[in-house]
């Protein structure tokens, strides 16, 4: 069982502040968990692949392809001020 002053560490660790009954139910949770870690550090792996994940990762991306665009004419139709099928917009940046 993970002690308290152990718990009152991690807390204070993470910035946490913890009440005594909150201490006490943190300690038992986390000895529980290392209970369970330690079932598994006993399973017998030596057969296993070493993985970057846990499951397959397939991409869920499309492809690039390019592909026909509007015509500068249609973008434009709503714009308040274009020059030379571009839209013209205010300076942002004044000269020093």
């Amino acid at each position: 069982m993970i002690d308290r002053e152990t718990v009152q560490n991690v807390a204070r660790l993470a910035r946490l502040g913890l009440s005594e009954e909150e201490i006490e139910t943190l300690g038992s949770q986390l000895s529980a968990i290392l209970d369970h870690i330690q079932v598994l550090q006993e399973a017998d792996v030596s057969g296993v692949p070493p993985t970057d994940h846990a499951s397959r990762l397939v991409n869920v991306m499309r492809q690039d392809v390019s592909r026909p665009s509007y015509a500068p004419e249609v973008l434009l139709a709503n714009a308040p001020d274009q020059d030379e099928n571009c839209l013209k917009v205010n300076a942002v940046f004044e000269e020093a």
